[in-house]
Parts: C-alpha cells; sequence; structure tokens
C-alpha cells in the first residue's frame, strides 16, 4: 500500500506553444498526449514524458490562453527537478545558453548538482545530476539518450508549516524522512524514481494565487484500480475529503487536498498512453474521449493551430 511515487505533475500554461517548444525542443521531452481539459474541452491538456510515457516522468499543462500570471507561495508546489545523468551535467549548461536561457548552476540542498531556470510561464524547473539517472533513461528524440532527461528527480512543496504534511507522508502513504538542512525537509518514497518531495516551511511568505506558471497538483502513482478503491477507503476512514474515482482516460484519478492545501491525487498506471494511438505516434493527433469524440469538429475549431514537435525513435 506504500506510494512508489509521483505519477504525474500538473501545472498551468497561458501559451501552449511556447510551451511545447520549451518542453519538447528545448528539454527534448516528448508530446505524449494531445487532448483537451475534460472539465474545459474548449482548452488543451498537454502531457510530456518519456518515449513511452511512463508514470513519474509525466508533465502536463492545463493551456488557458492569456491566462493572468500566478503568484508563487504557500501551499504550492513551487520547484519541479528532472533528473539528468551525472556525466550531463556541462551538456545542459551549454544548451541553455545556446538557447539564450537564463539558467544558473548551483550546489543545491543535499549536495546535488542543480541548474536552475524559468519556463516560458515562470515555473521553476530544476536539472539534477543524479546516480541513478542513467538506468531508466528516455531513447529517441532530439537529445542524445546518454544525456537526456529521465523523468523527474521530485518536487519541492512550500508550506506555511511542515509538520502536518509531513506526518500524510510518513505515517499514511508511506514516504521515509530522508534529511533536513535548515528550513527543507526531504521525504522518499519507495520507489526508484520520482521519488522526492522537499517541505518548504516558509511561514512568514505570502500566500500563492493559482494562475499561469503555477503548479494545479500532484499526482502519486498506485499500479491498478484495487490498490486505488482501498487508497480511499483509507483516506476517507482519517478524515479526508477524497473524491469519488474519475475515468481520466488514460489513469484512473482521486483528488483530496494535504492539512496545508495542495492538491494531491491518486492516479493508477493504468492503462496508460497507447490505449488510443500506436507507441510510435504518440502525442501526434488531438485525442479525445469518447464522450468528446461527437464534439470534434466544434472543439477543433475552437482550439488554436499548433506546431507539433517531430519525434523519432
Amino acid at each position: 500500500m506504500d506510494i512508489s511515487g509521483i505519477h504525474h505533475v500538473t501545472a498551468i500554461t497561458a501559451d501552449a506553444q511556447k510551451n511545447i517548444d520549451f518542453y519538447c525542443g528545448v528539454l527534448g521531452l516528448r508530446l505524449v498526449k494531445l487532448t483537451v481539459n475534460f472539465d474545459d474541452p474548449g482548452s488543451y491538456h498537454l502531457y510530456y514524458g518519456n518515449e513511452s510515457g511512463d508514470p513519474g516522468s509525466i508533465l502536463t499543462f492545463f493551456a488557458w490562453p492569456e491566462a493572468s500570471r500566478g503568484r508563487v507561495g504557500p501551499a504550492q508546489v513551487v520547484a519541479i527537478a528532472f533528473a539528468v545523468p551525472e556525466a550531463a551535467y556541462e551538456f545542459w549548461s551549454d544548451r541553455f545558453r545556446q538557447h539564450h536561457i537564463a539558467a544558473q548552476g548551483v550546489l543545491g540542498a543535499f549536495g546535488e548538482q542543480v541548474i536552475s531556470l524559468a519556463d516560458p510561464d515562470g515555473i521553476q524547473v530544476q536539472i539534477v545530476a543524479a546516480a541513478k539517472a542513467q538506468d531508466y533513461h528516455p531513447t529517441g528524440g532530439p537529445i542524445d539518450p546518454d544525456v537526456a532527461v529521465s523523468g523527474f528527480h521530485g518536487i519541492a512543496v512550500s508550506e506555511d508549516g511542515y509538520e502536518l504534511t509531513a506526518r500524510l507522508l510518513t505515517d499514511v502513504m508511506g514516504f521515509r524522512a530522508a534529511a533536513s538542512e535548515g528550513n527543507r525537509f526531504r521525504y522518499q518514497a519507495s520507489g526508484d524514481r520520482a521519488s522526492i518531495i522537499d517541505l518548504l516551511c516558509v511561514p512568514d511568505a505570502r500566500h500563492g494565487a493559482m494562475g499561469a506558471g503555477i503548479v494545479h497538483h500532484v499526482a502519486f502513482r498506485v499500479p491498478d484500480d484495487e490498490q486505488q478503491v482501498a487508497w480511499r477507503e483509507r483516506l476517507h476512514a482519517l478524515g479526508y475529503n477524497v473524491t469519488p474515482v474519475i475515468d481520466r482516460r488514460y489513469f484512473y484519478s482521486i483528488y483530496f487536498r494535504e492539512p496545508s492545501g495542495v492538491l494531491f491525487e491518486i492516479a493508477t498506471d493504468q492503462p496508460g498512453f497507447a490505449m488510443d494511438e500506436a507507441p510510435g505516434q504518440l502525442g501526434t493527433a488531438l485525442c479525445l474521449p469518447p464522450w468528446l469524440e461527437p464534439n470534434r469538429r466544434a472543439i477543433e475549431d475552437s482550439l488554436p493551430q499548433l506546431r507539433l514537435p517531430q519525434w523519432s525513435s
């Protein structure tokens, strides 16, 4: 019943094309799925990940054109860290310079080599040189697999106070307290990838506000429907307001808010992104769920045209 790690992270962008150009063209992620927000089918929902769209590599965006800029602060996910092989650090420093992207190389928390930068909407993105990253790097695409992003390293969550959230992570979700440094407290899930959450205790910080450039929620992974139902029952018994199971087409989801208010999701690994596209064709056309398919023409007419990236396996 332990959570093995992060399934996906979902954020908000005000410009779908700039978002694609950055995450595919610069970071070399694959556009795994081009679809719409099922609750707002007049807007895109973009999914990025590794070649096969494995859980732990998936970053998604609600594309809300001309959305006002959000405000960063508690309680929010305030940084998204990607893992790359340790030998790739100089490659990424050079790549960001070549693309004229302001990026700062720092010795990060707990002695990690980190390159920190902002995406086009201002989300803090970190590239972390990780010892095990080469064990599960993606193949294909524009970046040599020896240096490519391999998925998430982890996330940082800003909180007024961290103790209640830490108790949820350790006593309920199966994370372990791994380290602490100043006001940063690290917790690690049982899996071998996408498993780190850093809680940042910032009691005097101004509260954040939702908008472009803000992470909407983080999802944690479970292998199947049976475990998800068991998690729902467990969280409900502990007094959390948990949604019913919701069909997200490529996974099933339940949602609840952790004690400080960050929206948490528990998502299943299955059925995955190849259920409506061949693996080699992921992200090459607009995919709609069956209940929206009758409205395809109207939906396509309402969406802006996009230049989609090419992906080679």
